[in-house]
């Protein structure tokens, strides 16, 4: 835990006991602060209460006589409407943060060299984070990783200036994370997404800004025009900028030639990674989260030769284009993350011959925007509420079956792999829906795949066994 000392002596309200606002409760508590914290919801101010968090109504308090306030970012912040409690903190003229704000602080106070490398992108950003503290971690280095995936920030061990932190940062974070400053601050890249939240893609991307603008050094993907225009503009603003692109040759930056990744300076090109028979890191978005990785982790001083070391031994994440099992020539690949049609499009331009397991409770839209990918489908297996509206998608293009089931379609699409004379063929679960209507979620989704194929006589597991 890192004790939240910059706030010793001082009276903190807080909003929100879920995990990091706890673990955020409890780290100020530690570093001295007397912390009022409240939920909307009675279970959780009972279950905090219990547990020895202080309690209060912040409908109650004095306002005036709090330092600051900290508000968990899950809650509204200005849209649809702010929160009630962000009324009462604007109106007492009480500061809002979060935790990732209160890490900055605490990195200031403790330890400012200590180096820091955030993440954050529309699409990517676990995967990135998760490559970038691996790297690190494999070339002997303390690496912590937390924020928006893994542990809560302020449950990780205390800055050290040989203690490198690895934070992936949501949009809601860096919202309420007015000082955060990066050594290497990643944009992978922004499409429209939690306008709910933002109003506009302007703010969105405006909130996005201020990670890499805050950083000593900002790598940014230039492959959507909204991260090109922050990366001309930061640039033009006299700041350190690192452009990235998986698709397009740069004059200089960092960008992939087919699995290589080459650096440009000034218009002269040397390859310095490769992504060559790293299955976890297939696809044009890997090389961007590759790209990323590779260039945060050589400013904070790894050496090239550590960093190919580490690309080639990551394990990749689960539920993402995980690998988790092969007999003879058919690969099984967990893609249960791939909750709509956009986010199963990188898992279906990876490979060429797929035998696609597919459905759930459907999204807007279906599956019609991947139709550029049929002819890469040996055959789909359809399961769960879409199978219907799916197969009529697919009518005469792409062999399919109504399975019904995964334990139905993983078996059914194993057989078919088996018998496919054309080589290396995938039996892929990409559903491109919800998991609601037959899973929990996506992750219960995930690992009744994995069971289903661990199961399955003459498969080897990758990734170790079931969890």
């Amino acid at each position: 835990m890192i004790p939240g000392r910059s706030f010793d002596g001082k009276r903190v309200a807080l909003f929100g006991l879920g995990g990091s606002g706890t673990a955020t409760a409890r780290a100020l508590a530690e570093g001295g602060a007397e912390v009022v914290a409240w939920d909307d919801n009675p279970d959780s101010v009972a279950k905090a209460a219990g547990e020895g968090i202080a309690t209060g109504d912040l409908r109650t308090e004095d306002w005036s006589g709090f330092a600051s306030f900290v508000l968990s970012p899950g809650v509204p912040l200005t849209h649809p409407k702010p929160h009630w409690t962000v009324e009462l903190a604007r109106g007492a003229g009480v500061e809002i943060i979060g935790d990732v704000e209160l890490f900055c602080r605490e990195r200031a106070l403790q330890a400012p060299d200590a180096p820091f490398i955030a993440i954050t992108g529309t699409n990517g950003k676990s995967t990135t984070t998760a490559l970038t503290a691996h790297i690190l971690k494999a070339a002997g280095r303390d690496a912590q990783m937390g924020g928006n995936i893994g542990r809560a920030v302020m449950t990780l061990d205390p800055p050290k200036s040989d203690r490198y932190y690895v934070v992936e940062c949501s949009s809601y974070q860096i919202d309420l994370a007015p000082s955060i400053d990066p050594t290497a601050g990643i944009l992978l890249n922004l499409t429209p997404d939690h306008l709910d939240r933002h109003g506009t893609m302007q703010h969105y991307a405006a909130i996005k800004e201020r990670l890499v603008a805050g950083s000593d050094t900002a790598i940014i993907g230039i492959d959507d025009s909204y991260c090109l225009q922050i990366a001309d503009r930061l640039e033009r603003a006299g700041r350190h900028v690192i452009r990235i692109s998986k698709r397009l040759p740069l004059t200089d930056g960092y960008f992939a030639d087919g699995t290589d990744l080459m650096e440009a300076e000034h218009g002269r090109y040397s390859r310095i990674g490769f992504l060559e028979g790293i299955g976890s890191l297939r696809g044009q978005h890997n090389a961007q989260n590759a790209l990323a990785a590779v260039a945060a982790c050589l400013k904070v001083g790894l050496e090239l030769g550590e960093i190919q070391s580490g690309l080639e031994s990551f394990p990749g994440l689960a539920h993402r284009m995980e690998q988790v099992g092969k007999k003879d020539h058919v690969l099984f690949v967990n893609d249960s993350k791939a909750t709509n049609a956009d986010a199963a499009a990188p898992a279906l331009s990876s490979f060429p011959r797929i035998y696609w397991i597919v459905g759930g409770l459907p999204k807007e839209g279906g599956i019609e925007s991947l139709r550029g990918y049929f002819p890469r489908i040996a055959k789909a297996y359809l399961i769960g509420e879409a199978a219907p509206a799916f197969s009529a998608t697919l009518g005469e293009t792409v062999p399919y079956e109504i399975s019904g089931t995964l334990d139905a379609a993983v078996e059914h699409a194993a057989n078919d792999a088996a018998l496919d004379a054309a080589g290396e063929a995938v039996v892929l679960l990409s559903p491109a829906c919800a998991s609601f209507d037959q899973y929990k979620n996506f992750e219960v989704r995930g690992e009744a795949f994995r069971q289903a194929v661990h199961a399955i006589e003459g498969v080897k597991p990758i990734g170790g066994k079931s969890q």
